[in-house]
Formats: structure tokens, sequence, C-alpha cells
């Protein structure tokens, strides 16, 4: 299968990270224009893109404010002309040990999580719609696995990934008739940052592998070739869909805590 986005621009948020970066890498190698985006730090992405050979530029602001988050689909678009592909990637969690459960979930963070998980990604997308003009043109929301089934004490990226994707599918029905294709891919465990503070625990490590069919936590990578297939046109006829990239996990579901 030959997947090649050459002229394509791709906008990529929370692209500093494991799963945003390695998106924006692969999109770049198969031709696109990768724009990085995130709160900070795309630059460094951008300069490995570019030592490589290949396309990028960043742009760094938080896409919680609304406002400026316009301003900036709105220079892409004028830069590029259009806006091909948006990959609303960026979110946040509390790591394993400021997990709770709702009585004890720190208010803070729930208000934290939603705006930048749930709000963020209708922010992006609501500004960079009017930019997505060509037939074919494509918006992935990277949910989570939690958003289809629920972990123990982690209420608000539940709730915010949950609502990403049923608003994937409510913009799929909205968009179909302007040629835009709305899919979600909903990550297991992938070994970035976040996540790897989990397998330095013994126990969560055993009780991470016991869900996954497949025996191994996930990859940057196998997120990106996800996205790859999905805004390629050997996915074409696919819009409103939630693709598990879990191992399996999601085959199970949750039988034990950890």
């Amino acid at each position: 299968m030959n997947i090649e986005f050459k002229g394509k621009t791709v906008v990529i948020t929370g692209a500093s990270g494991g799963l945003g970066s390695a998106m924006a890498k692969a999109f770049a190698e198969n031709g696109a224009i990768s724009v990085v985006c995130d709160l900070k730090n795309t630059a460094k992405v951008v300069d490995e893109i570019v030592a490589s050979g290949y396309k990028a530029v960043g742009y760094d602001f938080d896409i919680t404010d609304r406002t400026v988050t316009s301003k900036i689909m709105k220079e892409i678009a004028d830069k590029f002309g259009k806006i091909d592909i948006l990959i609303n990637n960026a979110g946040i969690n509390v790591g394993p040990d400021e997990r709770n459960t709702i009585e004890n979930f720190s208010d803070k963070w729930f208000d934290g999580i939603v705006s930048v998980d749930l709000i963020g990604t209708y922010n992006c997308s609501k500004a960079a719609i009017p930019f997505m003009t060509e037939k074919g043109a494509n918006i992935i929301n990277i949910s989570s696995i939690t958003g289809m089934v629920p972990l123990r004490d982690q209420c608000a990226f539940t709730a915010a990934k949950a609502g990403v994707i049923n608003m994937t599918k409510a913009m799929a029905l909205e968009l179909a008739p302007k040629g835009i294709r709305v899919n979600s891919i909903a990550p297991g465990t992938i070994g970035i940052a976040v996540t790897n503070e989990l397998w330095k625990d013994d126990a969560r490590m055993k009780g991470l592998l016991a869900h996954i069919p497949q025996g191994r936590q996930g990859q940057p990578k196998f997120i990106a070739d996800a996205a790859m297939f999905i805004a390629s046109d050997c996915a074409e006829y696919i819009t409103g869909a939630v693709l598990p990239v879990d191992g399996g996990w999601t085959c199970g579901g949750f039988a034990r805590n950890f």
C-alpha cells in the first residue's frame, strides 16, 4: 500500500510530545508539510524534520484560547493556501499518583483536562474547517480507549475522551456533505513519557500486560501509521469511525484494577 501526501498541509496539535512528533515526522516523510503545533517546544521537532530533508513549520500557542487558535489557523491557511488534514492530538491527563475517585478528584485538574482534551479539540476543528476547502480533507481526533471503556480514578480523562469520540461522530455527520471525513484513533498503552511512568512499577506493568492480548505496549509509530491510513485515499469511504490501536485491550474490557 503506497500512502503519499505530497503537497498536503497537515496540522498536528500536541506535536512536541511522543505521539504528535511521531505523526508529524511520518507525514513529512511521506510528502506532507507538517505544521507542528503545541503550547511550546515545537522548534525542536521542526528542526529534526527539516534536518532530515523534509518540510515543517511550527506554531506555539494555547488551543484553549479560542481567539488565538482561530488566528493561528488562518495564518496557516494563508501561508499554505488550505488545510488538508487536521490531527487533534493535544491532550493532558493526571499522573498515576494523582488519580483519584470523583469525590476526591481535583477540580482544577478536571477543568484543565476537559479544557485541553475536549474543548481544545472543538476549538481547533471549528477554526480549521473553513480552510478545509478541497474534497478529501480530513480531521482525525486522537481519543483513547478510556473513552470507550472507562478506567477507575480517571473521571476527567475518561469523560473528555468519550466526548471526543461522540463529537467525532457528530462532526462526521455534519461535514460529510462538504467532503470532509472525520475519524478518531483510540490509543491504548503507548510508549510515551506519561505511560512509561506506569511501566516503572512492576505491579502496574503486570496489570497492564494482563489486559493486552498481544502482551506488549504499543509504540508511537503504530499511531502514526494508523493516522496516515485514515487520512489517505485508502480510507476514502471511512468516516465517523473509531479505531482502537491497543493490542486488543478493548476486546476483553477492564477486568482488573492497576
